[in-house]
């Protein structure tokens, strides 16, 4: 039988992939983009997101073991499968309609859900929730980070 994490891992992964449906148009325009000042740590994102979804799946992994195969873990598999897909989204989506707005709400939408999904795994796991923190203090770092692109580009809200 093939372990768990290996299966989640590989989910995961595939829809990180959907990460490549940005398109060279896309990216001059969010590399033209004004930027803050303090946004010394951009070069970090990409280490910072591997460190975000290796932890989601640690997460994933530890509830999914709690209780295999349950309803309430098939739902919560559901949810992180959907806090991904909105995380991964947030690129792709924002480049191609070329809005900072449309990130900035699909960075909240992802925030909110995190924090439900940390809430639901609380009671099975302590550790997956702990587990969860990177993703639940990074994501309103990178949604205000989105805001303060459109406050310096507001030609591109």
């Amino acid at each position: 039988m093939i372990p768990s994490w290996i299966i989640i891992g590989a989910v995961t992964l595939f829809i990180a992939l959907g990460s490549f449906l940005i398109t060279p148009r896309d990216v001059k325009w969010f590399a033209r983009l004004s930027r803050p000042r303090w946004l010394v740590f951009e070069p970090l994102i990409p280490l910072i997101w591997t460190v975000i979804f290796i932890s989601g799946v640690a997460s994933a992994t530890i509830v999914w073991e709690k209780n295999l195969g349950s309803l309430i873990t098939w739902l919560l598999m559901a949810l992180y499968l959907l806090v991904e897909i909105i995380t991964v989204a947030y690129i792709p989506i924002m480049l191609r309609f070329r809005s900072l707005k449309v990130g900035e709400i699909l960075g909240l939408i992802g925030l909110i859900s995190g924090v439900v999904l940390a809430i639901c795994v609380l009671p099975i796991s302590g550790l997956a929730t702990l587990l969860l923190l990177p993703y639940l203090v990074w994501t309103p770092i990178g949604t205000y980070t989105t805001d303060e692109l459109r406050e310096l580009n507001p030609q591109d809200a």
